[in-house]
């Protein structure tokens, strides 16, 4: 017989029919009742075991995580929580378990210790829920664009540019490392390695998805990134993913409408077709809250928080105004702010969080940053007066993360990214093709990006970007 998923016979459950089911055991209460999961639902399927029929020896190898099939017929529950239920007929072990030496038990479970168990760690609820969800996420960002008409485009993962100017990236090579070629003053001669140049991996595939925005009119990427910051916090990783769409013709404005629209399009996504793993997520953080200080809990659930989002018009304020409002604030004059709050200055999480959580009470779109904190590429703003130069910036900051987007309008003048580029100290040469397109059939351009991870830590509420992605690259680890 053909097996037949749970998540189906949960939504349509054909009263009398006989199914074959095929899953693993979540529990199995006094030899009568298994609650069985697949991985095509979060919820399970109660399977009734006539314990008289099989031998006791046999039933003891049904423990926690077995993977079992059972042909049986479906039948009106008789208790209350499901409205379906399974009589077994017949019961076999496809994998055994011994609960001894398994390392995942039916009890609490810390996030570290599971992260150490990578190979297992998705057979939890937690897990489950979390990688359903994430799964969810790319698909919504690709039916998103795809249905605006966007072109998805990869980019090199491999590249021989910087595109944050930043300089913490993993260098790419086949050389001997122990013992490399060398010209004759000594430095390391790159024209033997592979590529006959130094390459690393990408930390964005944004200068690339310019390229063909300027031919294509708006595309998108989406795809991996790497940075090499030795950084141990809960929102840093050594190897995420990157949503990245380039718009051709769009100014910042544009550029603000589209991402606002974009992630409120994502988390109703989930909302309106992951009800169940969301109130399992949204409970798990309510239930590991009970017992924290007021301030050190969420400023609100889980799924209060997503509506948040979804039910509000963002605010939009200029990088100045932002400040003013900071340094108006209550916890400025009592100097509760752990970071300085004066112009010139990057806004840190905490005076994100007072502008959404506290003084406009809705997500916030901070635009028109100083220059000298931004990257070479951002459009100069005009008419700003000299040391109070600003670029055509913008973040969207949301609650309890912060910054969740960043993005701006592109520099397209060829005499002011050249001018930029000099300043930032980046070598002309290694961006000779970036310039191009700024002098022949350049235009305005804007364009954004969000980190996959960060959006699905907030939208499944977990409390380390490394337990939204399957195998977590961080510094010092490389598991799995």
């Amino acid at each position: 017989m053909k097996r037949t998923e749970i998540d189906a016979i949960l939504k349509q459950p054909q009263i009398g029919a006989t199914v074959k089911v095929m899953g693993w055991v979540r529990s199995f209460r006094a030899n009568r009742f298994i609650a069985l999961y697949d991985g095509s639902s979060f919820n399970t399927l109660q399977v009734v075991v006539d314990f008289e029929k099989y031998d006791e020896e046999f039933l003891k190898k049904i423990s926690f995580h077995s993977c079992i099939a059972v042909t049986g017929q479906l039948v009106e529950s008789q208790g209350a929580g499901q409205a379906v239920e399974l009589m077994a007929e017949n019961i076999e072990l496809l994998g055994g378990n011994n609960p001894e030496e398994y390392v995942l038990q039916p009890k609490h479970m810390t996030m570290e210790y599971l992260r150490e168990k990578a190979h297992f760690r998705m057979r939890t609820q937690t897990f489950s829920a979390v990688f359903r969800i994430r799964h969810a996420v790319a698909f919504a960002v690709h039916k998103y664009f795809n249905d605006r008409g966007y072109y998805y485009m990869h980019t090199p993962i491999i590249t021989g540019s910087d595109a944050e100017g930043a300089g913490e990236m993993f260098q790419v090579t086949t050389l001997d490392v122990g013992n490399p070629p060398r010209t004759e003053n000594g430095h390391i001669n790159w024209k033997e390695d592979f590529f006959g140049k130094s390459t690393n991996l990408t930390v964005s595939g944004q200068l690339q998805g310019e390229i063909a925005a300027l031919a294509l009119g708006k595309i998108y990427t989406f795809g991996p990134t790497f940075r090499a910051e030795k950084s141990f916090t809960p929102r840093h990783l050594a190897e995420f993913w990157m949503i990245e769409p380039e718009v051709a013709f769009f100014d910042i404005y544009d550029n603000m409408d589209l991402a606002e629209d974009f992630v409120k399009y994502l988390i109703n996504h989930i909302l309106e077709n992951y009800p169940d793993d969301l109130a399992f997520l949204d409970k798990r953080i309510k239930d590991a809250e009970k017992n924290m200080k007021q301030e050190e809990r969420r400023p609100m659930g889980l799924i209060d928080m997503l509506r948040f989002v979804v039910d509000n018009d963002f605010e939009r304020i200029t990088y100045t105004e932002a400040v003013n409002i900071l340094r108006n604030s209550n916890p400025y004059k009592k100097g509760k702010f752990q970071f300085p709050v004066e112009w010139g200055s990057d806004l840190q999480s905490e005076h994100e969080r007072y502008l959404v959580e506290k003084h406009f009470q809705k997500p916030v779109v901070v635009r028109d940053y100083p220059k000298v904190i931004k990257a070479f590429y951002m459009r100069e703003n005009d008419g700003t007066e000299p040391g109070k130069e600003t670029v055509a910036a913008m973040d969207i900051l949301f609650p309890y993360i912060g910054e969740v987007i960043g993005g701006s309008q592109r520099e397209e003048r060829h005499d002011k990214l050249l001018e930029r580029i000099h300043a930032q100290g980046i070598h002309e040469e290694e961006l000779w093709w970036y310039l191009e397109l700024r002098k022949f059939g350049g235009c305005p351009h804007a364009g954004f990006g969000l980190g996959f991870e960060r959006m699905v830590q907030f939208i499944t509420g977990m409390g380390n970007i490394r337990d939204v992605i399957p195998f977590p690259r961080a510094a010092g680890s490389a598991e799995f």
